[in-house]
């Protein structure tokens, strides 16, 4: 009993006249001093270049006609994931269904629209009058109740916003169907023994699981879509890139009219992101023990640390005239 207490004691003496040394990593310094440079060589050409030409994007930055132009893009963007994912969600459901009619039409869908560029299908709507000049409404292979001029129906907004909301249904329906397969079956068979509705099942158990891998994908094609509505420019509607066109063919400034479209659409897409990370925070809540600081957490941590260690520092001066 002696011996082993000795022992330890020795080995406790030991260890508390060890040295701690901090490993050397001079590739991580060589890796952030090369990054550093580059990142001031950008800064400094952003600055110093007379050609980007900072006052005239001051100018135009807020400029009325810029503003409603992003306005009309955040309306496209919201009109074609709303309704995209809508459409998307029905037919995700169909490809999970066990009726083969169903599940082919939901698969030759999104062949179909997955296949087709984004900008051939906005001139297909644009132009479906040339194929239909009226659609009629009434009984399918009957006599027809009424019928409107596709001009008067389809105009140039309703068919961007067509055109952009069933392509982006084609994408949507992929990543809601991913999502519901990455749950578990056995969660599902164990609801049906328990005699819950096959909508409640969905709902209340398969949907709020299947949302941890379906919003980071969806996140995305929605950051996608806010850059993609600058393909509707074709149709001459007043959004973000048609509107800065229109600018710089009257004055004549590319490079700055290109500069304030960049940096609205940083601005769009960085909300959206932010927007992204809480929404993932949310559904990753059953998923991990504790949930990933946040941002603004992060830097209340950083300045209580600092805070303290000023505390430190002033205690230990006070003690030191004493």
């Amino acid at each position: 009993m002696s011996a082993s207490f000795v022992l330890e004691e020795t080995t406790a003496e030991s260890a508390g006249s060890l040295t701690v040394i901090r490993a050397r990593r001079p590739g991580r310094w060589a890796a952030g001093a090369v990054v550093a440079v580059l990142l001031a060589m950008a800064a400094n050409a952003l600055v110093t270049n007379p050609a980007w030409d900072w006052p005239v994007v001051a100018a135009y930055l807020f400029h009325p006609s810029v503003l409603h132009a992003v306005l009309f893009t955040m309306e496209l963007t919201a009109l074609g994931i709303v309704l995209g994912f809508l459409l998307g969600t029905v037919l995700a459901l169909m490809r999970l269904s066990h009726v083969p009619l169903l599940a082919s039409v939901a698969w030759g869908y999104v062949w179909l629209f997955r296949s087709v560029p984004l900008i051939l299908q906005l001139l297909f709507w644009y132009n479906l009058a040339a194929l239909y000049k009226q659609i009629s409404f009434g009984v399918p292979f009957g006599p027809a109740f009424f019928s409107v001029g596709s001009m008067d129906l389809i105009g140039p907004v309703t068919a961007a916003a067509l055109g952009l909301a069933l392509h982006q249904a084609a994408y949507a329906a992929e990543i809601v169907r991913g999502g519901f397969l990455s749950v578990d079956p056995g969660q599902l068979e164990a609801a049906a023994a328990l005699g819950i509705p096959r909508a409640r099942q969905i709902v209340r158990i398969q949907l709020p699981q299947a949302m941890r891998s379906i919003v980071p994908a969806a996140g995305n094609e929605i950051i996608g879509l806010v850059k993609g509505t600058s393909v509707v420019y074709i149709m001459a509607l007043p959004e973000l890139f048609y509107q800065v066109q229109v600018i710089y063919n009257r004055n004549g400034r590319v490079i700055a009219m290109l500069l304030v479209a960049a940096i609205w659409y940083l601005v769009l897409t960085t909300v959206l992101s932010v927007g992204q990370y809480y929404v993932e925070r949310r559904f990753g809540r059953g998923l991990a023990r504790a949930l990933p600081p946040t941002p603004v957490w992060r830097v209340r941590r950083v300045l209580a640390v600092r805070r303290a260690a000023r505390r430190r520092r002033s205690a230990g001066g006070g003690d030191e005239e004493r």
